[in-house]
């Protein structure tokens, strides 16, 4: 059961780095990226590719993967996503699923359409023995690496300069614009942020996960998820949110196996009824 446990909270907490940025996106920039997985499955290909094609360490990867996804993130924001922002969520909805369609099909034709495998290094396989429970290297690993960013990332958006700026062109852009400050570069920066934290947490979960050309199509109910019962209007409610689905998924996928995803769905369902604001969000 502990070992359940520990598992669940693993994938709680990869799910949160794989959904944080969608989060960032839609409650603090109001706006709808359903793409947003297909900047997980670019960092996911890019540590396959570095690490089985070209030799590169893994943890050198994560890194690297993470810059890459962010300067795909500034590229789309600044010549396409930017001109999305005041259009109807309808048209922010049509507009992301259709990249992730392009990005599905480009990566099929490119890559294939069979499952990658990643190489992890010797020193992060297997398991070790605490107490009588066996613990996952790989899976500690996870926690560790997660937890720092989460926190990380809630004092980056509630404690500096920046993270100001960003809830004050949330709240009234043209007033932020007023007092100086520059709300476009404030939006960019926020936009590669959540692409590069989307691209490590792919590069992370590449080998739970596994990754092929469906990769967004499969987890971006999966995102969506985390950011409806965890609410928006802070990075702590996703947080919680994914270490509670997290779990849930683990628990109910080895003790009731043939009902799949049910646990899961169960979970989303009864929270938006009873709180359609989300979880672990303030009610408005």
């Amino acid at each position: 059961m502990i070992t359940l446990l520990f598992d669940g909270l693993a994938y709680g907490m990869l799910l949160f780095i794989l959904s944080c940025g969608l989060a960032v996106t839609l409650g603090l920039m109001n706006f709808i990226n359903l793409a947003h997985g297909a900047f997980a499955m670019a960092g996911g290909y890019a540590t396959v590719i570095l690490t089985n094609r070209l030799g590169m360490p893994f943890l050198l990867t994560l890194p690297v993967a993470f810059v890459i996804t962010a300067a795909v993130g500034w590229v789309l924001e600044r010549t396409l996503y930017i001109r999305m922002y005041e259009k109807s969520p309808l048209d922010q909805v049509l507009f992301s699923i259709g990249l992730v369609f392009m990005a599905v099909s480009g990566v099929d034709y490119l890559m294939g359409s069979q499952q990658q495998i990643l190489h992890l290094p010797d020193f992060l396989r297997g398991r070790v023995e605490v107490f009588g429970v066996g613990i996952g290297i790989y899976r500690t690993f996870l926690i560790v690496v997660c937890g720092v960013l989460a926190l990380a990332l809630q004092l980056a958006v509630t404690r500096t300069r920046f993270g100001s700026r960003l809830r004050a062109a949330v709240d009234d852009r043209r007033v932020a614009r007023g007092v100086g400050i520059p709300v476009k570069t404030v939006f960019a920066v926020t936009f590669a942020v959540g692409s590069g934290l989307a691209g490590l947490g792919g590069a992370l979960g590449a080998e739970i996960l596994g990754l092929d050309p469906s990769f967004p199509l499969k987890f971006m109910v999966y995102f969506l998820i985390v950011v409806s019962v965890g609410g928006t209007s802070s990075m702590a409610g996703p947080l919680y949110a994914s270490i509670l689905l997290g779990v849930a998924d683990v628990l109910g996928k080895y003790y009731v196996p043939e009902l799949g995803g049910f646990v899961i769905y169960a979970v989303l369902v009864v929270v938006l009824v009873v709180r359609p604001q989300g979880l672990f969000a303030r009610a408005s």
